[in-house]
This record gives C-alpha cells, structure tokens and sequence, in this order.
C-alpha cells in the first residue's frame, strides 16, 4: 500500500497551496516537510530531488515529482477529477489557466514594496472584475449547472474557488455584481471534503506574511523581488 503524498515546500501559500487544496478536494491526506533553511534546498538539489532546481516538489506512487502543473494533472487525473473525454479535459484546462493566471498576480503580492502593492491591488481588481469572473459567471449562467464542466466536480471547481476566496481577501466585495460565483462558491464549499479544508486547523496556509517573505528569501538566497517558485 503506498504511503501518503509527500510536499516539500516553504510554510505557506506560493505554488504548492493549489496541490494542497486538490488533494483535499480528493480527501487525501499528505505530510509536508517544510523548508526552513538553505541546507534543506541544497540537500534536495544535491539528491538530484529536483529535476528543474526549483519546489514544490512532490513523492507520490513512488515517483518524486516537480513542475506544479504536472503534479496539479496527475492527481487530478488519478481522483476522477480532470473529466469524462478529451474535450471536457480541455475546458477544465482552460478554466485552470484562467484562474492560474488571476491566482499570480496575488502570489507575487507579499514580495512587493508598498507602492508597487497599490498598483498590484488595482490590477487585480480590474482583472478579476472584468477579465476572468466575468467568463465563469457567464459558463454558469449558460449551464445553469452546479460545476464548470460536465455537471460534476472536478479540479477546475476547485481551483476557481480557491482564487475567489484569494481574491475576496484583498477585495472583499469582489462577487457583488457576479450572483452565480457568489452561489457556485456557497456550494463548492460544502463539499464535505472542501467543508474540510476551509476548517480552522487544516492544513490550508494562511494569508503570507513577512517571516515567509523572509524564508524564501533566505531558503533561495535571493533578496530583491523574488518570486515563489
């Protein structure tokens, strides 16, 4: 019987956290191991852990996986969650890259001087509002469905939800003119194994704060705007 998933990561959000939200979305439980100092790094890139040199990476049925949307497809694809066909395998990856790409411009947020995080906020906000909720709210409207794609869960539900509870904490009104997210969100999150993520204790990481900022910094020994890998 093979053990339980693997994370090694930093003690938070960046790249890994959309890999933790899946795999509580499937009810798989997972150890972590966290990345606190250079020497752990080094160790991984020198057992050769680390094909591209960067986390997250991932032990999973015996192989140790990196490259986040490689990790995101295979445990989607394993938990029934990446669709019935080809063709609802290319929505859901639609929508994820949508998501993907409105959930970076806030992983980048904490690594921000003060003035550049006021630009950041109001580009999020023109984004989110015009850009991306926009096509999920109509994806809704149309199906008048529960779920993105093909009627039934799978990952791009999950990771929508997580950018709109993401987004909600910088801009808490953001759904006020999006009724359908604002009902999709209320259902996904009562999925029971959702219910369970979003409970206090979970392993679900909070917003980032300054000692993140400053273990990845230290961890990968860069100082200006460095980026979450």
């Amino acid at each position: 019987m093979a053990g339980k998933p693997k994370l090694y990561y930093f003690d938070g959000r960046g790249k890994m956290e959309s890999i933790r939200w899946l795999l509580a979305a499937a009810g798989v439980e997972f150890e972590e191991e966290f990345l606190e100092t250079r020497e752990q790094y080094e160790k991984l890139l020198q057992d050769g852990d680390l094909l591209f040199q960067q986390v997250p990476m991932v032990e999973i049925d015996g192989m140790k996986m990196v490259q986040t949307r490689a990790i995101l497809h295979y445990i989607a694809a394993k938990h029934n969650l990446y669709g019935k066909d080809l063709k609802e395998k290319a929505l859901i990856d639609t929508y994820v890259e949508g998501t993907t790409d409105l959930m970076g411009l806030i992983m980048m947020y904490p690594f921000l001087t003060s003035e550049d995080k006021k630009k950041q906020l109001a580009t999020l906000t023109e984004k989110a509002t015009n850009r991306y909720f926009p096509v999920y709210e109509k994806v809704l409207k149309d199906h008048g469905q529960d779920f993105l794609v093909g009627n039934q869960f799978s990952w791009a539900d999950v990771h929508l939800l997580e950018a709109i509870l993401m987004v909600e904490e910088k801009a808490s009104d953001i759904l006020s003119e999006f009724p359908n997210l604002q009902a999709f969100k209320g259902k996904i999150s009562k999925i029971p194994t959702i219910k369970k993520f979003l409970e206090p204790g979970s392993q679900r990481k909070p917003v980032p704060d300054d000692r993140y900022v400053e273990t990845v910094r230290r961890v990968l020994q860069a100082y200006h705007n460095v980026k979450p890998t």
